[in-house]
């Protein structure tokens, strides 16, 4: 969904358009923040934040990669098959790990927040960071952020997002390259095409 005021190359999804939706286990609810390509069968990639309020299972996604940054909440031990217990705790870093293994988490103290990022393996990489403090992103063929406001409000190129708002900044406009500016409470994704 785009916003008519979003300066060129921004796409505004607000919270009030984010389709929620129980996980199939009942470990909690999952909001879809942006996937790409849109309406595809198959993504390649994928944004979304899950309020998980009980111990649950992921779904496999082979050849998909996975990260976890818990934005509130205690966070929980992550047990990925075939891997040592990785505690996924508030203030990060966000946790990488593979779709192609089954994984369960447990909550170690109640519900828990989460930032989660999927992308394909070999066609997009990602990288996940939150930033509390203003920071300017490059725009260029090959390349999106997704930028998530965790609380408060953002400006981003001079947009005003919301508290759960998403921001997706495009690769080049046509005869516009310059960087974006965003300051604020953010969770940011870096995606790049192999």
């Amino acid at each position: 969904m785009s916003d008519p005021t979003s300066p060129p190359g921004l796409v505004l999804v607000p919270r009030a358009a984010q389709r929620r939706v129980r996980w199939k286990n009942d470990g909690g609810w999952t909001t879809e923040l942006a996937v790409r390509p849109e309406g595809a069968s198959e993504f390649d990639w994928r944004v979304s934040v899950a309020e998980v309020d009980a111990d649950c299972t992921f779904s496999h996604f082979p050849g998909v990669d996975r990260s976890i940054l818990v934005l509130a909440g205690a966070g929980f031990d992550l047990h990925v098959d075939g891997e040592a217990t990785a505690p996924v705790r508030l203030g990060g870093p966000a946790h990488a790990f593979s779709g192609d293994r089954g994984a369960t988490c447990t909550l170690i103290g109640g519900p828990t927040r989460d930032f989660n990022v999927m992308s394909r393996r070999g066609r997009v990489r990602h990288v996940v960071a939150r930033s509390q403090a203003p920071v300017t992103v490059e725009r260029r063929p090959g390349l999106t952020w997704v930028a998530y406001v965790a609380s408060g409000e953002a400006t981003i190129a001079g947009l005003t997002a919301a508290a759960g708002d998403c921001v997706i900044i495009l690769k080049d406009v046509p005869g516009d390259t310059s960087p974006v500016a965003l300051a604020g409470d953010l969770v940011l994704v870096r995606l790049e095409y192999a």
